[in-house]
């Protein structure tokens, strides 16, 4: 079943994002560079409650962060196969220096990537503020699945593999 939302995200709309994105701890973060090219990375995304901003460690030095002072323009792809659920995220990145946030997010896992903490001078948060999202979430199980073949194979139909949908969101 797909889901076209043209509209601003309501409250509903923002849970359901959270939730298909919830437990997926990397993401695949592209940015573009100057001359247009595509670049994704892998990022750990900061689980917090989802308002609409998803949030990132990175070094203000990398790369990434160069490209997106170039083109604020992202985009972030999410993926649990095992699941069998899948979100691509567009937004607008921005670097943010702020040592409170930093400290709301930090995980002492975080010191494999920042070996000197919080204190390091070159940590910074990127912040990707979501402007739409679209979506691919099947059923997990075997059971259903195959029951949805079967009943396509009968029918004629198409076989719908589960819930696709587009979120706009407007801030």
């Amino acid at each position: 079943m797909e889901k076209q939302v043209d509209r601003l995200a309501d409250s509903e709309d923002l849970r359901r994002l959270g939730e298909l994105i919830k437990g997926v701890r990397i993401a695949m973060l592209t940015t573009a560079e100057k001359d247009g090219s595509l670049r994704s990375r892998p990022m750990a995304t900061q689980e917090v409650e989802f308002d609409g901003d998803l949030w990132f460690f990175t070094e203000a030095g990398s790369g990434k962060v160069d490209e997106v002072l170039g083109n604020r323009h992202v985009n972030v792809s999410y993926a649990s196969p095992e699941d069998q659920r899948y979100v691509s995220v567009t937004g607008t990145a921005q670097l943010i220096y702020d040592r409170e946030i930093a400290r709301r997010l930090w995980s002492p896992a975080y010191r494999i990537w920042f070996p000197r903490g919080l204190d390091d001078p070159d940590l910074a948060l990127l912040k990707v503020r979501v402007e739409r999202a679209e979506y691919w979430d099947a059923p997990s199980s075997k059971m259903v699945m195959l029951a949805g073949l079967v009943k396509s194979i009968v029918t004629g139909e198409r076989y719908q593999a589960g819930e696709h949908g587009q979120i706009d969101v407007q801030h």
